[in-house]
């Protein structure tokens, strides 16, 4: 995605109007192979329909050997548990 912006006018310093942007959207396949590859300016950008589906993330689920070995951790670095949690 590529962006540029120019200011408004001589006032308005920190409003921007966008000159250009463009956008290379990709299709991968299963095994990560290219498909189809597309290019839209800013006039095309309005036409694209975006999905709501959202990523879901597969490595934000901790396990048991996880959670045990941070535990492990934090009382190796403070036995007494005299540091305050954060």
């Amino acid at each position: 995605m590529e962006k540029e912006r120019v200011a408004n006018g001589i006032f308005n310093i920190n409003s921007k109007k966008i000159i250009k942007s463009n956008v290379l959207v990709l299709e991968l396949n299963n095994r990560g192979l290219l498909i189809k590859k597309n290019f839209y300016d800013i006039n095309d950008i309005n036409k694209l329909d975006f999905s709501d589906d959202k990523t879901k993330d597969i490595f934000s689920k901790r396990g048991f050997v996880y959670d045990f070995l941070s535990i492990m951790r934090q009382k190796i670095n403070d036995p007494l548990n005299k540091r305050k949690n954060r």
